[in-house]
């Protein structure tokens, strides 16, 4: 077990939670999951990163099967099917497999399942335009999961379209699925942030309420990028997939979901501010894709505030960015127990939040992209380069503050990183 791989496993600790198969190898669909998981303080039981699929190859289908069958059933299973059928969502877009074949590599959720009869909560994607190579396998693959979901293999399935660009004919298939689903099937569009929201299913299954604020309630009935939904149902969907029900504003919901989606960025910090003194806070910044705004964040941190968020997210897709604040808030609201633990690790993974979706996406990327052409991002040069922009950004103050001891790009390209944050003493 690496360095990293021992700093995640201590986090989590030791008590039986969950069991994760991630989407593929990136941080936020490998290491962000588990960290939520991990907020109450149990064991996560989480393949390692080689087992799983990257930009070039697939899962080593295999290896993952026998880690799996090697799992326990007294946690619940929380799965990312493109995994197991096609080896990860780069290969779900252009794997030349058969819709049986992709079925056949499914038996091994399906046999832990029979095998342990613990609870399966799972997801599978519908593929993006023009990637997609056999739309018409994805679709009939997905089809058959609702079968599986009805008889009875998944306590719940999600089925989310990935990155609906204009066009795209994800929402209509997603919508023709929805019509025939039965009640433990939910259909919205997204993929990185699933197995977030699947582990708040899981872990915190209690109905909690939210209001929702926008920043620029006018533009929220706008069809958002990437989504092919207004962003008010985008928000709905996502809430509903993470076990919220919505409430209107001032009425006492468990939480506030507070949607940045443009206008005054000082005002939008203001805000959040006030939200703050009436009860817990999450922040979804969606205004641009892949970036934080720069000016609310750093007025959040001016005001001292971000600490005191119950998450925040605003590294991915609106889609990315609304379920991963709401699947971190609701697990948190079950995990904030006094003297467990909890409050270390809640400071430690906003700033891993902050770190990377404000410090790196918002500030470090641009300058890494000036100095280091993309198609050399694998290179030494790059990882140097990569570590001093970086470090300038820290120590980062959050609760505790912290400094940067590590920085690499997973997969050689500038879209995500991975890093390791230590605490001062």
């Amino acid at each position: 077990m690496n360095a990293k791989a021992l700093l995640l496993a201590a986090l989590l600790g030791t008590a039986s939670a969950q069991t994760l198969v991630p989407l593929d190898s990136r941080p936020a669909t490998h290491d962000l999951p588990a960290r939520i998981a991990g907020l109450p303080g149990g064991h996560v039981n989480v393949p390692p990163a080689e087992l799983l699929g990257n930009a070039t190859r697939g899962a080593d289908h295999a290896a993952l099967t026998a880690w799996l069958a090697a799992q326990p059933g007294d946690a619940p299973l929380i799965v990312a099917l493109d995994a197991f059928a096609y080896g990860g969502l780069v290969q779900s877009r252009t794997s030349p497999l058969s819709v049986d074949e992709a079925l056949a590599r499914l038996e091994p959720v399906r046999a832990w399942q029979q095998r342990t009869g613990g609870a399966v909560y799972a997801f599978i994607t519908l593929p993006r335009e023009p990637d997609a190579k056999d739309r018409a396998r994805n679709y009939a693959v997905a089809q058959r999961m609702l079968t599986w979901a009805r008889d009875g293999v998944f306590r719940e399935l999600h089925v989310t379209w990935d990155d609906a660009k204009t066009g795209s004919p994800s929402p209509a298939e997603g919508a023709r699925l929805a019509q025939d689903a039965p009640a433990n099937v939910r259909v919205y569009p997204g993929a990185d942030e699933v197995l977030s929201l699947l582990v708040a299913r899981a872990l915190a299954p209690e109905t909690r309420t939210v209001a929702v604020e926008y920043s620029d309630p006018q533009k929220a009935d706008a069809v958002i990028q990437y989504e092919g939904i207004p962003l008010k149902r985008s928000v709905e969907l996502h809430a509903l997939a993470g076990g919220f029900a919505l409430a209107p504003a001032g009425e006492g919901a468990d939480a506030t979901l507070y949607v940045f989606n443009g206008g005054d960025p000082r005002r939008a910090a203001l805000r959040v501010s006030q939200l703050l003194r009436r009860g817990p806070v999450a922040v979804a910044d969606v205004e641009k894709v892949n970036t934080g705004n720069p000016r609310t964040w750093a007025d959040l941190q001016t005001l001292r505030q971000t600490a005191n968020l119950l998450s925040l997210a605003a590294w991915g897709t609106p889609g990315n960015n609304l379920g991963t604040a709401l699947a971190h808030a609701k697990v948190q609201l079950r995990a904030a127990q006094p003297g467990t633990g909890n409050a270390q690790r809640q400071d430690e993974l906003l700033a891993r939040e902050f770190a990377n979706d404000v410090t790196y996406s918002a500030r470090v990327r641009a300058a890494l992209r000036a100095a280091i052409p993309e198609a050399q991002l694998g290179s030494a040069a790059a990882q140097t380069t990569l570590l001093n922009l970086a470090r300038a950004q820290f120590p980062l103050r959050i609760g505790r503050t912290y400094t940067l001891e590590d920085a690499s790009l997973p997969w050689g390209r500038s879209f995500e990183w991975d890093f390791d944050l230590q605490p001062q003493e």
